[in-house]
């Protein structure tokens, strides 16, 4: 495919999208017809329609309409190329701009690429952080790994990569984490991964779980499993652990079994969380608006409204109170979030606190935000006496 044909296919799969597919369904559905691209084509369109979906806003005021066409308009003058350059009509690629898509610069909002609401939002809860949230948001996010503790250490996991043309430097702050800077696309096929020496996992994923405080014998429950990331890295982290999972949506956790076998890591599956209880301590990956993770899921930035973000925040206080109960005394319970967001973090341990008055007292705590050391999360260790 030509870029500018490759351009036309963004244009398709982003005019999908607007028209209520999601983006990997949309995906997926003009690969299918699309037998004549090979595998760096696939992979420039997929490039494309998340660049587009990260910018989605400001992208589209650029480009003169809302609209996978203005969106990839906007991108390309972004970018310092001219439109016409690469949209010429010749062969499949998209004729040029018109004169009524001359588009303006973003103001505001618009240039951050937010919804206007979250940015009133944004600015209440984190003072002064505004600008560079959003900026690390309009962005691509790093591919992170956590080196598997069961198989060897970050170094030798690093070693073993290197060998097979996958470059990596350690992720500061994080012990397990590693920062693939270049080879990425040959991690799946790699010797590396298959032997179980690494998995992919968010750096600040990985601080989120490294709160659980962990020792032989303790039994830990994942109460909001997901795919169980955080769980095979807390029994890697800690062999001597009974560690267990659970999520509300037991499909997102039909991989874990095979995964944990691949990192050689011990994790049960509960049918409920109670099944297992009590426990020394429980950790909650609540759900959440996901607004630290906006670079890997763009689209959650589209769909989340106020009115959402209100029942999160309703959502994880229960959650949190589910936990309180399936926590032994002396044990811990870590409220945990891929948010940036004072709310869904500071604001959900208060008042969880305030519920539970002199049986939980404040732990070791973190909120990191989305940049080169990995996604937005927010963290919470709350020990009952």
């Amino acid at each position: 495919m030509t870029p500018g044909a490759r351009i036309a296919a963004a244009i398709g799969v982003l005019d999908d999208w607007r028209g209520g597919t999601p983006a990997e369904r949309a995906l997926l559905r003009w690969s299918r017809g699309a037998r004549y691209a090979g595998s760096k084509d696939r992979a420039a369109v997929r490039d494309h329609v998340f660049d587009a979906l990260r910018r989605w806003r400001s992208a589209c005021v650029r480009g003169g309409s809302e609209g996978g066409r203005g969106a990839m308009i906007g991108l390309l003058r972004e970018a310092g190329t001219e439109p016409g350059a690469l949209m010429d009509g010749n062969g499949h690629a998209p004729l040029p701009p018109g004169p009524g898509e001359a588009g303006r610069t973003p103001t505001t909002a618009e240039a951050r690429d937010l919804p206007d609401w979250f940015q009133h939002v944004l600015e209440e809860d984190r003072p002064g952080r505004l600008d560079p949230i959003a900026a690390a948001l309009r962005n691509r996010a790093p591919l992170h790994l956590r080196a598997n503790l069961l198989k060897g250490d970050r170094e030798s996991a690093a070693a073993a990569l290197a060998g097979e043309g996958i470059e990596t430097r350690p992720v500061p702050g994080v012990a397990t984490a590693l920062e693939v800077v270049a080879g990425g696309r040959a991690l799946r096929g790699s010797r590396a991964f298959a032997d179980g020496l690494v998995e992919p996992q968010d750096a600040g994923s990985q601080a989120v779980a490294a709160l659980v405080p962990l020792a032989p014998g303790m039994r830990v429950l994942d109460l909001c499993a997901g795919g169980g990331g955080k769980a095979m890295g807390m029994a890697a982290r800690c062999p001597g652990a009974a560690v267990f999972a659970w999520d509300a949506a037991p499909a997102r956790m039909t991989d874990l079994p095979k995964r944990a076998r691949r990192l050689g890591a011990e994790v049960r599956v509960l049918d409920q969380p109670e099944d297992g209880a009590p426990f020394d301590a429980v950790l909650c990956d609540s759900p959440c608006s996901g607004s630290g993770t906006w670079r890997r899921d763009p689209e959650g930035r589209w769909s989340i409204t106020p009115e959402r973000l209100a029942e999160l925040v309703r959502l994880q206080g229960g959650i949190l109170d589910r936990a309180a109960s399936l926590a032994r005394r002396g044990g811990v319970v870590v409220h945990a979030t891929c948010s940036v967001l004072r709310r869904e973090n500071e604001g959900v341990v208060e008042a969880f606190l305030d519920r539970r008055r002199g049986t939980f007292e404040r732990g070791p705590s973190l909120l990191r935000e989305p940049g080169p050391e990995g996604d937005g999360f927010g963290g919470a260790v709350l020990g009952r006496r």
